[in-house]
């Protein structure tokens, strides 16, 4: 997938709640859980999910019950479309779980 352009990168971000950009290359989420296990359940459905559905893996942090993901694409040199929908799949995927804002 090709770099996102300026306009269309604002555009994605703006419709993924939660999302930032930082450095200009990556995209960067926190989620916060109720409970530790929690936030490790869904580290493990994110790990799932990226190798098995996507072939795209976050660099993930872990902070007692807070997680951050942190997206970029390598090969395009900064952020496409596969981080967008990367970002919406884990996003989806916390749902299930005791998340605190």
């Amino acid at each position: 997938m090709a770099k996102l352009s300026e306009e269309a990168l604002i555009e994605q971000l703006e419709q993924r709640a939660g999302w930032t950009r930082e450095e200009g290359k990556w995209i960067v989420k926190k989620y916060r859980f109720a409970q530790f296990l929690d936030g490790i359940a869904f580290v493990q459905e994110v790990g799932r999910i990226a190798e098995e559905e996507l072939d795209h893996h976050p660099m993930i942090a872990i902070d007692y019950k807070m997680v951050t993901l942190r997206l970029t694409s390598w090969h395009a040199g900064g952020l496409t479309e596969l981080d967008f929908i990367a970002a919406a799949c884990f996003d989806e995927a916390s749902k299930p779980y005791n998340r605190r804002s």
